[in-house]
């Protein structure tokens, strides 16, 4: 009994990244992180220096790239682990940068990731877009121009398919429309049937919500609380008017865009890096599944990584864009996901804290883990969770900060209970 107690407080060391983690941030004058150092195997002991690795002293004899002899199935140069095994149905996979193995379990078999699909749908979208890609929503009209009364005779017509266009985004077209010295539609608000707003998958409720979000009279408690957030975190608190507002004379439809229209100007979202980074800090279902979509939709993803990582099918199989549902990966291809993305990102000068969540830094899935001073902000990962599929995931992968260096990891755990 007392060993089997022994052996489960090991495993909950594992749990926290083999043995704790530490980064340059929150560190006072003169602490010493409470680490080890970590060592590396690999399968075929080759002599090389191991510039990430630092060796520590040992009433043994130990070789920093021979695994331990294990019982347990794990590959591991730790030998504490070397005797644990790893409970569960569980795939785990950490590596130093240069592909030495720290640690090795379950790694060819396939689970179900989670929201670690994400990951996936976020490098699709990258380099299919770029990180610095804006949606443009454009607004149109087919009337004419009355600069007395401030109103145009005619309708107005937006148009655009931004997967994030929101309740502020509406009231800042209204903003420039009052710049530009129009208060008034004497005709009809028209959409294009690909508009979406707040996340909602219908052109028909966003048209609504946007037509009364444009008017002041009519806007919803929520949209001006959305528009006063804005205004101050943007640092445009003076710049944008308190209440900007259009009114229409007509009503609102959804419909194809006719062919005699003047444009008056373009509305552009943030960054496609920012899209993803809140996609992926707060795991947005909705979100991850329209980036999908304007990729060709989960299949396309997957053949997208298969073919640049060089993973086989039954290695990276998606069913959904946002991790939903049934998806298998193995930690061995999510891996190599996870290289495959660290040097697209290195291209654009740019590395995963600028796509993926900081532990115990930016708010979301990551907000109050690994939050401690000696292990704030060493872990940039992706969670995944689903409590009931699979008979219950939870999975977490990304790049760890050690007193060792850095190093890629894939955890990922299947058939138990996801709060243990």
């Amino acid at each position: 009994m007392r060993r089997s107690i022994e052996k489960k407080a090991i495993w909950l060391s594992i749990a926290v990244l083999l043995f704790g983690v530490v980064s340059g941030f929150g560190q006072g004058p003169g602490q010493r992180p409470m680490l080890q150092d970590i060592k590396v195997y690999r399968e075929d002991p080759v002599p090389s220096s191991t510039p990430l690795v630092k060796k520590t002293g040992s009433s043994q004899a130990t070789n920093a790239d021979v695994s331990v002899p294990s019982l347990s199935g794990v590959k591991t140069s730790i030998p504490i682990l070397a005797e644990t095994p790893i409970p569960g149905y569980s795939g785990v996979l950490v590596e130093s940068l240069d592909g030495k193995v720290v640690v090795e379990n379950g790694s060819e078999l396939a689970y179900n990731p989670a929201s670690n699909v994400k990951v996936a749908t976020t490098y699709a979208v990258l380099k299919s877009y770029g990180p610095n890609f804006r949606f443009p929503t454009n607004i149109w009209t087919d009337g004419s121009y009355e600069q007395e009364t401030a109103t145009i005779h005619g309708n107005l017509y937006i148009s655009g398919k931004d997967p994030v266009f929101s309740f502020e985004d509406a009231v800042r077209i209204a903003n420039v429309l009052n710049q530009m010295g129009i208060r008034t539609i004497k005709g009809d608000l028209v959409v294009t049937d690909n508009f979406g707003m707040n996340y909602s998958g219908s052109p028909a409720t966003s048209s609504r919500v946007l037509f009364a979000t444009l008017d002041a009279t009519k806007r919803s408690a929520a949209a001006t609380r959305a528009w006063g957030s804005f205004r101050v975190n943007s640092g445009q608190l003076m710049q944008l008017n308190e209440m900007p507002s259009v009114s229409f004379s007509g009503s609102v439809y959804v419909q194809p865009m006719p062919g005699n229209l003047n444009l008056l100007f373009t509305h552009e979202s943030a960054p496609m890096r920012d899209i993803v980074k809140a996609m992926m800090c707060y795991s947005n279902n909705e979100l991850s599944e329209a980036l999908g979509d304007m990729v060709g939709g989960p299949y396309a993803i997957a053949r997208t990584v298969q073919q640049d990582t060089g993973s086989l099918p039954m290695e990276f199989s998606l069913q959904t864009a946002s991790g939903l549902g049934i998806n298998r990966v193995t930690p061995r291809a999510m891996m190599k996901l996870l290289r495959q993305l660290r040097s697209q990102l290195e291209g654009w000068k740019m590395s995963f804290t600028d796509i993926m969540p900081v532990a115990g830094m930016d708010d979301g899935t990551l907000e109050g883990r690994f939050a401690s001073d000696y292990s704030r902000g060493s872990v940039v990962g992706k969670t995944g969770t689903l409590a009931r599929t699979d008979s219950g995931v939870s999975a977490l992968s990304g790049e760890i900060t050690t007193r060792g260096g850095k190093f890629l990891f894939v955890i990922f755990n299947q058939r138990g209970s996801v709060a243990r």
